[in-house]
């Protein structure tokens, strides 16, 4: 833990522990400290590879369940169109990856066409 990331593991003693010197400390007894660190313990998320705070995702896990029971009762919802984002995607990194939106462009006017349609909802909106 102290070479991954040795500020975080102070910062987590202070806050957890009020332990402003884990080098004071005998070994053991830090080891122990630091294995009983809660999940969302900078240190911990750290080495989990979590970006997000657990209680941050079941949160917005939370949201996204009550956003999509709302949008089923609009009329686009109705006909399963424009459904709201995950922002459980969005912080996990999952969410819809735009190719279009990286830049790469259309090989020819029918797929731009096609996209058009999509995006404007099978001509609804079309003028």
């Amino acid at each position: 833990m102290i070479r991954l990331d040795e500020a975080a593991l102070i910062c987590d003693f202070a806050e957890t522990y009020h332990v402003f010197d884990y080098r004071a400390l005998p070994a053991r007894y830090a080891a122990t400290l630091a294995a009983g660190l809660r999940p969302n313990a900078r240190i911990m998320q750290k080495i989990s590879g979590a970006t997000v705070a657990p209680e941050i995702l079941l949160l917005s896990a939370i949201a996204d369940a009550c956003r999509v029971l709302v949008w089923q009762n609009t009329k686009d919802g109705q006909k399963g169109r424009n459904a709201p984002e995950s922002l459980l995607a969005e912080l996990t990194g999952h969410g819809k990856e735009n190719k279009y939106a990286t830049g790469e462009g259309f090989s020819t006017v029918e797929d731009f066409r096609a996209w058009r349609e999509k995006m404007i909802g099978g001509g609804d909106n079309a003028r």
